[in-house]
């Protein structure tokens, strides 16, 4: 029998195939896409293949639709409707199920005709979100266990009240405990991890701090008996064989799908490949786009409501690099925010990616969805000099100096997975970095209220709660320095903001400053 494994994965609620930045933008992926693609795999198989199909998870968070979504309860449990109908044989929960706690995760998984797997989250509340460790599939005599896993950093990240009763092991003793068991119950061993590699995958080498975060290099080295490993959580599109297991990681947003197959005779897995399959030529799935063309609309309109007005300075992104090297009005906007929702003199924020494009004149919803895409909540940090200046020196290490003087991005936040969310620019200090200077001794000026800041000196910081919890290798940030917490997401205290000041006046900040 040739056995295929089709997966997405971080589809992120990008339902359609749109970013969203205008009503009538056309992008080249979508779960709808994947959909068709999925259901073409599935009606080309022959009467004696067998297909299975995994959704990898963070699938429910992400986009413009998803923050309508997570205000819409009636709305929320379009997902599970959706991938039901594509026809999953299993899901795993990812890191951002989380992100708007747990009712809001039950609520996203009703209405569907799979299983959730989650063989590494355990505790008083796990049954409610997870149904099983794995599952067994049985097809022609032919059974396949299928281990549902998800990154054991969550704790690190998310907020306590919405992962409370619940805790993630680190998936290596689970993964091996459960082959173990499984290796003489079936033919067929595929792991579904909510999770990446953290070395090369040639070299094996470490590609970031081992952490625990990404555990896919150590499960293959330390379990023997998988025979296929799906994966995710790094947006990576990886399709290869690593000592004789097939692996995918299938990008984000539908852009692929992994596909894995193996041929499966008297118990023996054989020939095992590993490939991506593009989704952008794929039609999204006629019906099931008709079924969710009214939520479509609603997130259109809704999305069109002008929120504000900007009478300074422009806020448009338009190139990114330069904004992070020299700041910007947007940026030091969403500082400003921050630091009037908490009363905190010092704020930081990044440009979470590329694509951000900042706010016109005219402010809409679209645009604050579009530059600030995570639903992150506040914390204010007591922190010392000292853990301010390292937490500069780590953004200084963004920038790399090319030896015709030119800057470009450092390595370590490019690959092999995308970082740009790990840079933060500052309000409330005056800084410069000197990037001809070696890493970690580039902060040449740092006061605040006009004076050098002392190593032991006591501040007080605004942040968001993942760089709060130390995310993004700042472990000079950490929970156990929270002083206050603040229950609302950015994008409504954002709104709250112009509430208040229907018509702001952005400014340039001229209190950073980088020598190269």
């Amino acid at each position: 029998m040739k056995l295929t494994i089709l997966s997405t994965s971080d589809v992120h609620g990008y339902l359609y195939p749109t970013n969203y930045s205008t009503p009538d933008n056309a992008a080249p992926y979508g779960l709808l896409k994947a959909a068709t693609v999925i259901r073409q795999q599935k009606q080309a198989a022959a009467a004696d293949d067998w297909v299975i199909a995994i959704e990898n998870g963070d699938l429910i968070q992400g986009s413009p639709l998803t923050s309508y979504v997570a205000r819409h309860p009636d709305d929320q449990s379009v997902f599970t409707q959706l991938t039901s109908q594509i026809g999953y044989d299993v899901g795993v929960l990812g890191n951002h199920e989380f992100n708007y706690g747990l009712d809001y995760l039950r609520q996203c998984e009703q209405d569907r005709n799979y299983p959730i797997l989650g063989a590494n989250i355990s505790g008083h509340a796990a049954p409610t979100i997870v149904d099983a460790p794995c599952q067994i599939l049985e097809n022609k005599g032919i059974r396949v266990a299928i281990i549902g896993l998800t990154t054991a950093f969550i704790s690190h990240w998310e907020q306590a009240d919405h992962i409370k009763n619940l805790k993630f092991e680190s998936i290596v003793p689970v993964t091996k405990r459960l082959v173990d068991k499984l290796r003489n119950q079936v033919d067929v061993i595929v792991v579904a991890y909510h999770g990446g590699f953290e070395r090369d995958l040639q070299t094996g080498e470490p590609t970031e701090r081992l952490t625990g975060e990404n555990e896919a290099m150590a499960l293959l080295k330390a379990v023997p008996g998988i025979d296929a490993l799906v994966t995710g959580h790094q947006h990576r599109q990886i399709a290869a064989v690593i000592n004789g297991v097939p692996v995918t990681q299938p990008g984000e947003r539908g852009i692929v799908v992994g596909k894995i197959t193996l041929q499966v005779e008297n118990g023996q897995v054989a020939q095992p490949t590993a490939e991506l399959l593009a989704t952008a030529d794929a039609p999204v799935a006629a019906a099931l786009a008709a079924q969710v063309a009214p939520l479509e609309q609603k997130v259109q309109a809704w999305l069109d409501q002008p929120v504000g007005r900007n009478a300074g300075a422009a806020m448009t992104v338009t190139a990114p690099l330069q904004a992070r090297l020299h700041n910007h009005p947007y940026l030091d906007f969403i500082n400003q925010v921050q630091s009037d929702a908490t009363g905190t003199a010092i704020s930081c924020t990044a440009l979470f990616n590329d694509e951000v494009q900042g706010y016109q004149k005219q402010i809409t919803l679209r645009q604050i969805l579009n530059s600030y895409v995570y639903p992150n909540t506040l914390v204010v940090e007591e922190i010392t000099g000292a853990d301010l200046k390292a937490a500069l020196e780590r953004c200084a290490s963004f920038f790399v100096r090319r030896a015709d003087g030119q800057i470009e991005v450092a390595s370590e936040f490019k690959t092999p997975k995308v970082q740009l969310y790990n840079y933060d620019v500052y309000r409330g200090i005056d800084y410069t970095f000197d990037l001809r200077q070696p890493s970690g001794e580039r902060v040449v000026r740092l006061q605040y209220q006009g004076r050098d800041v002392t190593p032991l000196q006591k501040l007080k910081i605004v942040l968001n709660q993942y760089r709060g919890n130390g995310g993004g290798n700042y472990p000079m940030y950490s929970a156990d320095k929270v002083v206050q917490e603040y229950p609302l997401d950015m994008t409504e205290l954002i709104q709250h903001y112009f509430e208040v000041h229907p018509t702001v006046m952005a400014v340039m900040p001229e209190n950073f400053q980088v020598k190269y």
